[in-house]
């Protein structure tokens, strides 16, 4: 359980950058961190088993199929640290595979309690593995494009360390639509549930009913957005913000992005921000890859 002091500075922090992010000129914006309280998560979960959402799927049908050959790419000893674990269901693979052959200390890092003992219920039995999870976001601010995002990777790491990047891969328009926006409305409850969070939390008057869950393709960026939509012009008051917000109708707060790529586009990057592609895995039934990428020297 959380200390009141940790309460209050995580309130205080929620509250900043909801205050920030609403008040954005042009856009206004939710940190899409914020997604994954109790809820969130619980509904993240029932998200990834949806017959529209094969991403998740595909993630572990690859590492299912291909964990052994991904590990003999690395050199031993091997510590394993995930941006984003949530329940690490599909990180099973990998470790199984670690563990056959050395020790393994398994790092989570989770913005969710609620997803890191999950994770600690799903993989904490696994022979050889001993798992030390951290709960906080993962580099910050960097979720616009992967080139930036390898690039923050790459000044952390060391040459030769390696990362496992799971890439989803452009395909059908209407069938990644249906990803995001599924007809039992699954994935429309997760995005509200942002709004929950912040009356919950921050003592807000969002009126859910008010809003209506957007997913909208970006062709210029390429990329899912999920939005929330304004129904009717509005005021909403958030006391812990110091914020009151006029929202006029189909006025969106857009809340996550989602960027597709091609496969060729990995290896590419992956050369500009100091890497090089070792291997790369593509799922036959839903177009995404892993790529395991490992740092190269400065020099």
């Amino acid at each position: 359980m959380a200390t009141p002091a940790l309460s209050l500075r995580h309130v205080s922090a929620f509250a900043a950058d909801v205050r920030e992010s609403l008040t954005k000129t042009g856009q206004r914006e939710l940190p899409s961190k914020y997604l994954y309280d109790e809820v969130g998560s619980a509904l993240f979960e029932a998200i990834c088993v949806l017959p529209e959402y094969g991403l998740t799927r595909a993630d572990a049908r690859l590492l299912e199929k291909y964990a052994g050959e991904i590990v003999s790419k690395l050199p031993s000893p091997v510590q394993v640290a995930e941006l984003g674990s949530g329940s690490g269901k599909k990180t099973r693979w990998i470790l199984e595979a670690l563990s056959r052959r050395q020790k393994t200390y398994y790092y989570p890092i989770e913005i969710s309690p609620f997803a890191l003992a999950a994770c600690e219920k799903e993989l904490g039995h696994i022979d050889m593995v001993s798992i030390v999870g951290y709960e906080q976001p993962y580099l910050e601010g960097l979720r616009t494009v992967a080139e930036t995002f390898l690039r923050e990777m790459r000044e952390i790491l060391q040459p030769g360390d390696a990362l496992l990047l799971g890439t989803d891969l452009e395909k059908d328009v209407e069938l990644q639509m249906l990803a995001y926006d599924d007809p039992a409305g699954v994935t429309a409850a997760f995005n509200l549930n942002l709004l929950a969070r912040i009356n919950r939390e921050l003592g807000a008057d969002f009126d859910l009913r008010c809003f209506r869950h957007e997913a909208l393709w970006n062709f210029a960026e390429r990329r899912i957005e999920m939005h929330l939509r304004s129904t009717r012009r509005q005021t909403v008051h958030v006391p812990a913000a110091s914020l009151r917000v006029m929202l006029d109708e189909d006025e969106t707060i857009w809340t996550e992005s989602s960027h597709k790529y091609q496969a060729e586009e990995v290896p590419e990057m992956a050369a500009r921000t100091g890497f090089r592609c070792e291997g790369q895995w593509i799922d036959a039934e839903w177009p995404f890859a892993q790529n395991l990428l490992i740092g190269i020297s400065d020099s």
